[in-house]
This record gives C-alpha cells, sequence and structure tokens, in this order.
C-alpha cells in the first residue's frame, strides 16, 4: 500500500493467563519489562523483522507503556486496597513502586488522571511511582537499551497523560528516536502541552470532530475544519509530526457507526491529506466493522489479506498522491494546510499545494459541489487539473476559478496535471507507490507515512 513504516504493539513480558477482562493478548499488560512477550516472537525474530524493513527502507516504531503493569488481584475484595503478588513485576516489585490504589473518577482533576489507577477492582492497573528517581532512571535506562539493542526508528507512548509532564523529556531524550504520545483528550488547549515534552502527539483533536462529520451526511464539517486550525496553532510544533488517524485499538472501528461508503470514502482520506502523518490501523482497509475493545481488535489473518478491495486501492491511491506531492513540492510536509471557504455546509476544500482535497458528507447516494475562486490563488486561467482517485479532469476557467462535483458522495484528490510529468493519472488499482521515503533526522525519524499493525491476536 505504499507505507514507510509500522508501527507494532509493545513487546514486553505481560500477564499470564485468565484474568477478569480475558487474556493479555495484545501487549498493554505489562508484567516484566526486561523480558520479551514470546508469544510475539524471539529477540532474533524482532531483529529479523527490523532488518527486513531497513532494508525496504522502511521504518520501525515501538509501541511503549510507561504508566502502569498489572496484577491479578490476590482476593475477591471490591474493597480498597486490594492485596496483590508483587514479587512478579519486573523490575518494580515492591507496593512502594506504585502510587496507592485509587480509581480514576473525575479526569478534569489531574491530580487524580496522574496519581490514581485505570481499571477497575476486576483488572487494576498499578500505577507505577513515576516520582521516584530510582524508577525514573530505571525506565530511562531500559528505553535507551530496548531501542539500540533493536535497532528501533520511533516510539509511539501510550497514556501520556497519566504520568506527570516534566518525566517526559528525559524519557524521549534516553530513547534517542522520534517520539509521538498518546494523549485521549479532544481539547488543543488541554492536548498542547504534551508537545513541549516529546516531539509530537496523535491528534486526538481533530479525530472527535472527524468522526461526527463523517458519521452521517448531517454532520458538522465546520466544527472540523475549525478544530483542526485551532490545533494547527495550538502544538508547538503545529501538526507536520502529529498523528493524523481515523481508527486505532482504543476506539470502535469507523464502520461499526456507518457503512455508506461515501463517508466511509471521504474519513478514510483525511489523514492522508492533511499536515499530519497519516496511521492506518490493520483491517481499516479490509473494511472491518468491530465496535468498542475488543471488537476492534480482529485478527488480519481472517480477511486473507485480500488486496482488491476498494479501501485497500484507495489508500494504496493516497499514498501515492501523498508521495508524490512531496516529490513536486519540498516544502509539502512543513506547509501547513489552508481551507478554502465553501458555499455548501456538507462539503470542504483542503489545500496544500500541490494537492487540493476535496470532501463531502453528501454520502452514497449523494452529490456535491466544490467552487475553488480565483481568489484563492491556486490555479491559472486555462489549466488543467485531474483527480488522482478517479482520474478525471476538470478545466479551470479563464479567471482562474474552479468548479468541481462528485456523484456518489465520493472524496477528490486534485493536482495540476503539469505535475504528473507526461506519466499520467493512474486509477487506484495500478498506483504507483514508488517515491519519497521518510528520512532520518537529528531527533530520530520523521515517517511520511505508518501503517499500524499493533495487534497480533495469538
Amino acid at each position: 500500500m505504499g507505507f514507510d513504516a509500522i508501527w507494532i504493539s509493545p513487546i514486553v513480558k505481560n500477564i499470564e493467563g485468565d484474568t477478569a477482562k480475558g487474556e493479555a493478548y495484545h501487549g498493554y499488560w505489562t508484567e516484566d519489562i526486561n523480558s520479551l512477550n514470546d508469544h510475539f516472537g524471539s529477540a532474533d525474530d524482532l531483529k529479523s523483522l527490523v532488518t527486513a524493513l531497513h532494508d525496504r527502507k522502511m521504518y520501525l516504531m515501538l509501541d511503549v507503556v510507561v504508566n502502569h503493569f498489572v496484577a491479578n488481584p490476590s482476593s475477591d475484595s471490591t474493597s480498597l486496597p486490594q492485596s496483590f503478588d508483587y514479587s512478579a513485576l519486573k523490575p518494580f516489585s515492591d507496593a512502594s513502586d506504585y502510587h496507592s490504589e485509587c480509581f480514576i473518577s473525575n479526569y478534569d482533576n489531574q491530580t487524580e488522571v496522574e496519581g490514581c489507577w485505570l481499571g477497575d477492582t476486576e483488572l487494576p492497573l498499578l500505577d507505577v511511582n513515576t516520582e521516584n528517581t530510582e524508577i525514573v532512571s530505571a525506565f530511562n535506562d531500559w528505553v535507551a537499551k530496548v531501542v539500540s539493542d533493536y535497532d528501533i526508528d520511533a516510539i509511539r507512548i501510550d497514556t501520556v497523560k497519566h504520568v506527570r509532564k516534566d518525566f517526559w523529556p528525559d524519557f524521549v531524550k534516553a530513547s534517542g528516536v522520534f517520539s509521538i504520545g498518546e494523549v485521549l483528550q479532544g481539547d488543543p488547549q488541554y492536548v498542547k502541552d504534551y508537545t513541549e515534552v516529546m516531539d509530537n502527539v496523535l491528534d486526538y483533536p481533530s479525530w472527535y470532530p472527524l468522526i461526527r462529520a463523517f458519521t452521517n451526511t448531517s454532520g458538522s464539517l465546520s466544527e472540523l475544519a475549525s478544530t483542526y486550525t485551532t490545533t494547527q496553532s495550538a502544538f508547538k510544533n503545529g501538526l507536520f509530526t502529529a498523528g493524523s488517524f481515523l481508527e486505532n485499538h482504543d476506539q470502535a472501528r469507523f464502520q461499526s457507526h456507518t457503512t455508506d461508503s461515501g463517508l466511509v470514502a471521504n474519513a478514510v482520506a483525511w489523514p492522508f491529506v492533511n499536515d499530519g502523518i497519516p496511521i492506518l490501523y490493520y483491517g481499516q482497509e479490509q473494511g472491518y466493522q468491530g465496535g468498542e475493545d475488543p471488537e476492534n481488535r480482529e485478527a488480519l489473518w481472517f480477511s486473507g489479506y485480500e488486496q482488491d478491495k476498494p479501501l485497500y486501492m484507495q489508500v494504496k491511491a493516497l499514498n501515492a498522491a501523498r508521495k508524490l506531492a512531496i516529490s513536486k513540492n519540498s516544502d509539502f510536509t512543513s506547509t501547513a494546510s489552508k481551507f478554502i471557504d465553501q458555499p455548501s455546509d456538507n462539503v470542504l476544500a483542503l489545500s496544500k499545494p500541490p494537492l487540493l482535497t476535496l470532501l463531502t458528507n453528501a454520502g452514497s447516494s449523494g452529490s456535491a459541489e466544490w467552487t475553488i475562486p480565483s481568489s484563492a490563488g491556486l490555479f491559472t486561467g486555462g489549466e488543467t487539473v485531474v483527480d488522482l482517485m478517479t482520474c478525471k479532469t476538470f478545466t479551470v476557467d479563464s479567471s482562474g476559478e474552479l468548479k468541481a462535483s462528485a456523484n456518489n458522495g465520493q472524496p477528490r484528490v486534485i493536482i495540476p496535471t503539469s505535475q504528473l510529468d507526461g506519466s499520467g493519472c493512474q486509477t487506484p488499482d495500478s498506483a504507483s507507490v514508488d517515491g519519497a521515503f521518510g528520512v532520518r533526522t537529528s531527533v530520530g525519524v520523521m515517517m511520511s507515512a505508518v501503517v499500524g499493525l499493533t495487534f497480533l491476536v495469538l
């Protein structure tokens, strides 16, 4: 599909056997950070994966968890504090290595968010005492060793807002690679503070209105545009290295909300055409429709890895369009995208030269029309532009104004035909994905696309 990187689950040893919430198949219930999860494979297997990726000029992003470990309560009591056998937890094997047991009841109380526990009395997530300097040093040494031992290119950090902010700069520095954090919150003003302590974060502020915008034909596209614009300004380094996504392992699949092909196609396009690093959660390209966790963590091999499904071909074409744009504009990944005002509430126009993306929530039974005025300064009179999703061409009028339309509520990703270098347009089923890869920089890896092969259900 043309991705430059793979993001995989945490690789550390997890709690074994049955729990009140099932088995720890996913990697996020740590028992021992100094041992590998042998259900995923051996140290040699991981090294082989990294070598195979690097041979293909691709990168590996590793998920890491600092906030919590997991142990079954040693009794069925629901009264707090509960009892635990801490001896299996490595290297933090004492009750004093964890915050006192309390569960978060008020997410507006940052003291609770950072000091109390996730989970519940059936399966508590034991909150690590990250104020302890010995624990801080142990974590910093651990992440440095993991990155070095396995030649990891980037880290995705879980549950970032549940650890004090001043913990993160030294941890990120110790890793020595690009870092992106999960701050599960929709307020750009809340999330922005975490962009001061790591390279960037997942763009949750834009994700919430993205889901609302395309779940049905009455969603607010203006809310998506206004929130996105606010977030662009709020984050320390803008959204250029933020993670842009539609689905992930913590949220219900988008197609559990709607299976309308027009709405789905527009929502899928969004992460590939804005400023952020595009992230695709495995199975999204296969049309998976699972609801809340664990239904959203289906095994990929049941799909048969089919490569002729509409979403697979759309993603391939979107990656090719992005690579083409990068090759034509050396400033593409550092130029902020801008919305062009439209007369209709059910359309969006997003300019990130040389691409112009036209989105709509009209749905598969609807049609959409866009007007790009000459004042936008994107085109010259009489030039021809092409939709890279369908190869349909449009002609700009003599004044420099472009009028475009779409049937069946499909998105359009437009570029001047002059940018095709005579190679012509390729439809999604044959789109080339050769072209620019992410480049190594002083802070680690800046990835032009990240595919989320996050969960291996064994």
